[in-house]
C-alpha cells in the first residue's frame, strides 16, 4: 500500500485543504498569530503521517503518528476558537469538524494497528 492509498492520509489532506479555505477568509490582522497556528496544525497532520510512513521501523513511525494525532487535536482546538469568535462560515466549520471527528477515530485505529506490529 502506498501513502496516497492510506485513508488517514487522504482525510488529512482534506482537512488541510478545508483549513486553507477557512484561513483565506479570516481577518488579515490575525493571519500571523491565531490563524497561522490553526493552518500549521492542520497541515502538520498529513505531514506527520507522511513522515511516519517513510520511516523504516514501526516504533519510529509511531512517534510521528502520535504527533499527527496531537496536531489533529490542536487543529480541532483552533477551529473551535475560530468558530466561537464568529470567524468561520458555519458550513465550512461543520464540514471541517466532521472530517476532524472522523480522522480522530481513523487515526486512533491506524495507530493501534501499528502498535500490534511492534
Amino acid at each position: 500500500m502506498t501513502l496516497e492509498e492510506l485513508e488517514v492520509y487522504q482525510i488529512a489532506l482534506e482537512i488541510s485543504d478545508l483549513a486553507w479555505n477557512i484561513y483565506q477568509t479570516l481577518p488579515k490582522e490575525f493571519r500571523f498569530t491565531t490563524n497561522q497556528q490553526f493552518l500549521d496544525a492542520a497541515d502538520s497532520i498529513g505531514a506527520n503521517i507522511a513522515e511516519g510512513y517513510g520511516r523504516f521501523h514501526y516504533k519510529d513511525s509511531l512517534k510521528f503518528y502520535y504527533n499527527a494525532r496531537g496536531s489533529l487535536f490542536e487543529a480541532d482546538y483552533w477551529l473551535g476558537r475560530l468558530n466561537k469568535r464568529d470567524f468561520v462560515d458555519i458550513k465550512l466549520y461543520s464540514d471541517l469538524q466532521s472530517l476532524i471527528d472522523t480522522e480522530k477515530l481513523k487515526l486512533n485505529n491506524f495507530i493501534n494497528s501499528i502498535k500490534v506490529k511492534i
